[in-house]
């Protein structure tokens, strides 16, 4: 960590050792991360002087050339080691973007990730095309954690409400949290439960981003995604056993032409689709979405019979 901070206070020809500007303060902690093999080194680096210093980036570039503050220094120093240690800038500031809202994150729950917003399309997806955005869906997320994915779907569609699932009281905690901050809560109610263990009702729509990684690959994960409770990661021996004890309590809680989307992990696709198929789902080709990397992400399925949505 002194390195670290050495490294941040180095002045350019003329700067008080003491007293770097932010500009100054950014280039090097950029260079350095660059060195160490951090792909978006500008990036991480801006982010967390603004961070540090408290700052919005239009007001970074304003104040570039003003010296930064030596508490400020101190922070971004202390960022920086720990974004060299390899932890994501999403859980050193406590906040992650999803789907262009800003989510509060802790050390209690999955950190949010882009390939998780093809949930969210197909979602979105499948509701336009039976025009059903305004209408009173009913909706449960399994396994909330920050509640990115119930929150979201309930931003986007103003006549919904939903409930969000997990074991985690931390995690329901800062879900509400996120609720709040964003405009629906009053939609969306939380609930601790093991799954659909206790869980009443029927739904137009399940979603879930389970655990999935099969046990044996938990140690080789990148640095950044090592910093996710292993309870959100460890999906078993083969990375299937969430979905093999959801599948079977979906018809359960779908009503009719209700619908369940499902995150999976690499080449899981095709058994989860199977698992869905068993439990006597209406799933197949069309029920598969891609993420922005080409691999299969979702898998999707459907209840028999003809939809009607209902008052929640």
């Amino acid at each position: 960590m002194g390195e670290v901070r050495r490294f941040i206070a180095t002045p350019l020809a003329g700067q008080s050792p003491e007293r770097p500007t932010l500009s100054e303060a950014f280039g090097a902690a950029a260079r350095q991360l660059r060195q160490t093999g951090i792909e978006t080194p500008e990036l991480d680096a801006r982010l967390l002087l603004c961070h540090a210093a408290g700052l919005g980036h239009e007001a970074y570039v304003a104040r570039r050339d003003k010296a930064l503050d030596p508490e400020a220094a101190a922070q971004f120093a202390a960022f920086i080691g720990r974004r060299l240690g390899g932890e994501p800038v999403s859980r050193i500031i406590g906040v992650r973007e999803f789907y262009g809202r800003p989510f509060c994150i802790d050390a209690s729950t999955l950190d949010p990730r882009p390939d998780t917003e093809t949930l969210i399309e197909a979602a979105l997806r499948l509701i336009d095309g039976e025009a059903l955005r305004r209408a009173p869906l009913r909706l449960i997320d399994l396994g909330t954690g920050t509640g990115c994915l119930l929150i979201t779907l309930l931003a986007e569609l103003p006549e919904a409400s939903g409930i969000g699932v997990d074991l985690s009281p931390a995690a329901l905690t800062l879900a509400r949290n996120n609720a709040r901050a964003l405009g629906v809560e009053g939609r969306a109610h939380f609930v601790a439960a093991d799954w659909l263990d206790g869980i009443g009702g029927a739904f137009d729509l399940v979603v879930s981003n389970p655990p999935y990684i099969p046990t044996a690959e938990i140690e080789v994960l990148a640095r950044e995604v090592s910093h996710d409770p292993r309870a959100a990661l460890d999906g078993g021996r083969d990375g299937l056993c969430a979905y093999r004890h959801l599948a079977p309590r979906l018809k359960e809680v779908l009503r009719p032409g209700g619908r369940v989307l499902l995150e999976t992990g690499a080449d899981q696709a095709e058994a989860v689709a199977g698992l869905l198929a068993d439990a006597g789902l209406e799933t197949g080709a069309d029920w598969l979405w891609r993420d922005l990397g080409g691999r299969l992400r979702v898998v999707g399925a459907r209840s028999s019979g003809l939809r009607k949505v209902c008052a929640a």
